[in-house]
């Protein structure tokens, strides 16, 4: 699923909804939507390409989030044992004998 494109000069994000919003309207929730994203397996987003963004704040943005999305998903194994261990070390601390 591609959750961030380069169309028309322009960056865009996939909603939660499945639509395609310009970059620039993005917030923390879907910020947080995207992280989720980058953590399955089912992930694809355009490549930067300062060419193709011919609008600067979308450069900027774009840029940035793809960057730290791209190596999220790259490290989403790593993430994910972290994850349960910490919530496996709670969960035994309050299970039930």
């Amino acid at each position: 699923m591609k959750i961030l494109k380069i169309e028309k000069s322009q960056g865009y994000y996939r909603d939660t909804e499945g639509n395609y919003e310009t970059i620039d309207k993005i917030d923390k929730s879907v910020l947080l939507t995207l992280v989720n994203l980058a953590l399955t397996d089912d992930f694809e987003i355009d490549e930067y390409n300062e060419e193709d963004l011919k609008n600067q704040a979308h450069q900027i943005i774009y840029k940035s989030i793809s960057s730290k999305l791209i190596d999220l998903h790259r490290r989403r194994n790593q993430f994910r044992d972290e994850s349960e261990r910490l919530y496996l070390e709670e969960y035994e601390k309050y299970k039930v004998s």
